[in-house]
C-alpha cells in the first residue's frame, strides 16, 4: 500500500508547490507597482510601533484610534515637512541652473576679478593662478549639472504627480493595517518558513534593528550635517544654502566622505575666487563640526544596531539607491543583513557538509593537559 501512496501524495506535493508559485508570481506581478510602498510602510510601521503601543495604552486599548493617531503623528513630523522642503530643494536648484550660465559668462568671456591674485601662502598658487578662472568655470558647470538633475527629479516628486500621491496614500493605507495586526501578519508569514522558532526571531530582529539604525542614521545625521553644512554657506555668502544643505545630508549617507563632496569643492572656490576669509572659516566650520558629527554619531546611531562593516553598509546603500531609488537608503542596509543572517543559518544547517570531520582547525591543535596546567 506504501508503494502506491508515496507516489501519489509526492505529485499532490508537487502540484500544490507549482500552483503555489505560478499564484504567487501573478500575485506579485499584481501589486508590482505598489510593492516598494508596502515594504516602506512595513518598515516605517516597525520604527512607529513603539509609538504606537504607548498611545494604544493611552487610548484605552482602542487600537484604531491609536493607528490613526500614530499616522497623523507621523505625517506631521516627517512626511509633510519633507515635502516642504523637498520643494524649496526643487527651487533653488532651478536657481542654481539659472545662474551657471550668466556667471559663467562673467567669469570667463568678461573675466572682472583678473586683477586678483591667490595667496602666497596657497600651495602651487603660481601654478594654479593662470588656470583659476577654467578651474571655478568647471566647478560651476558641475554644480549647474547636479542642480539640474535634482531639479528635474524633485520636481517630478512635488509636482503633484498622481503616481506619487498614489503610493504615498497605499504606504499611509498599509501602515494603519500593519499597525493594528503586524503581528499576526508577521507570525502567519514566517509560519510558512520551515525555519526554527530561534531563526525566525532572528530574522525579524535583525529586520527591524537594521531599519531602526539605518533611518536614524540617515535622518538624524543628515539633517544635523545639512542644517550646520546650509548654514555655513549661508554665512560664507554661498548662494542655495539651503539646496547645498539639503545635498549634503542626501551624501551624508557615505560614511566619513558623504558631506565633503560639498564642501570641499565649495572652499576650493572661495580660495581661489579671492574670498580667503570665508574659504578659511568654511573650512574650519565644516572640517571641525559638520565633519566630526557623522564620526561621533554614526558608530552611536548605526554600527551598534547593524553589526555590519563600514564597507558593507556603504555598498549596500549605493547598490540600494540603485536597484530601489531612494527607498533604497533603508531597504539595501536591511537585505545586507538578512543575506549575512541568512549565511549564518546556512552554515548552521549544512554544519556537517561544511565541517566533515566535526570540527575546526582549532579543536585539531593538542590541548594541555591538566598535569601540565597544574
Amino acid at each position: 500500500m506504501n508503494v502506491t501512496t508515496e507516489p501519489a501524495e509526492r505529485f499532490r506535493k508537487g502540484f500544490v508547490l507549482v500552483m503555489t508559485l505560478a499564484y504567487a508570481s501573478l500575485f506579485f506581478a499584481l501589486i508590482n507597482d505598489f510593492l516598494m510602498a508596502l515594504l516602506l510602510a512595513a518598515v516605517f510601521s516597525g520604527i512607529v510601533y513603539p509609538l504606537y503601543l504607548w498611545l494604544r495604552n493611552v487610548c484605552g486599548r482602542r487600537t484604531t484610534l491609536a493607528s490613526l493617531v500614530t499616522l497623523l503623528t507621523f505625517m506631521a513630523v516627517i512626511v509633510v515637512p519633507l515635502i516642504l522642503l523637498l520643494g524649496l530643494v526643487a527651487e533653488q536648484a532651478i536657481g542654481v541652473v539659472e545662474d551657471v550660465k550668466p556667471w559663467i559668462e562673467q567669469h570667463v568671456q568678461q573675466p572682472v576679478h583678473g586683477e586678483r591674485k591667490l595667496p602666497d601662502w596657497v600651495p602651487f598658487a603660481d601654478q594654479i593662478e593662470p588656470y583659476r578662472e577654467k578651474i571655478s568655470a568647471k566647478a560651476a558647470e558641475l554644480a549647474g549639472s547636479l542642480g539640474l538633475y535634482l531639479a528635474t527629479s524633485l520636481g517630478t516628486l512635488t509636482g503633484g504627480t498622481v503616481s506619487f500621491f498614489l503610493n504615498l496614500f497605499i504606504m499611509l493605507y498599509a501602515m494603519f493595517f500593519f499597525l493594528i495586526s503586524g503581528p499576526v501578519l508577521i507570525k502567519t508569514i514566517m509560519g510558512y518558513a520551515p525555519l526554527s522558532q530561534s531563526d525566525k526571531d532572528r530574522m525579524l530582529q535583525v529586520s527591524l534593528s537594521v531599519s531602526r539604525a539605518t533611518v536614524k542614521g540617515t535622518l538624524i545625521i543628515g539633517v544635523i550635517q545639512g542644517t550646520l553644512g546650509g548654514l555655513g554657506f549661508a554665512v560664507a555668502g554661498i548662494d542655495a544654502a539651503v539646496f547645498w544643505g539639503a545635498v549634503m545630508a542626501v551624501l551624508s549617507i557615505l560614511p566619513g566622505i558623504g558631506a565633503t563632496l560639498v564642501w570641499g569643492p565649495a572652499v576650493i572656490y572661495l580660495l581661489i575666487s579671492g574670498e580667503t576669509v570665508a574659504g578659511l572659516a568654511l573650512l574650519a566650520w565644516c572640517a571641525g563640526v559638520v565633519g566630526t558629527i557623522d564620526n561621533v554619531l554614526r558608530p552611536v546611531l548605526v554600527g551598534r544596531d547593524t553589526e555590519m562593516p563600514d564597507l558593507l553598509i556603504l555598498l549596500s546603500t549605493l547598490g540600494g539607491l540603485g536597484l530601489f531609488g531612494v527607498a533604497g537608503l533603508v531597504l539595501g542596509p536591511i537585505l545586507a543583513a538578512l543575506f549575512m543572517a541568512v549565511l549564518a543559518i546556512y552554515s548552521r544547517v549544512f554544519d556537517d557538509w561544511l565541517n566533515p570531520t566535526g570540527g575546526s582547525e582549532e579543536d585539531d591543535e593538542p590541548q594541555p593537559s591538566a598535569a601540565g596546567q597544574s
